[in-house]
């Protein structure tokens, strides 16, 4: 895969990597979509703040078929 989604990976960066971030980051608790900070908030910040398992997300996130 040429872009991975990580940690560091911002959740704007992750929408467009994988068009179904979304429903998953959702799908977690995380309405991150519809706030400010999305664009700049990492996928690991979002975890520390939702509390969400950071691997199995990564996981889920950069399963994309």
């Amino acid at each position: 895969m040429a872009n991975k989604i990580t940690e560091n990976t911002t959740i704007f960066e992750a929408l467009q990597i994988n068009p179904n971030a979304g429903a998953i980051l959702q799908a977690r608790g995380m309405h991150c979509l519809g706030c400010a900070l999305a664009h700049g908030e990492t996928i690991g910040e979002a975890v520390d703040v939702h509390g969400a398992d950071l691997d199995a997300l990564l996981k889920e996130l950069n399963d994309i078929e």
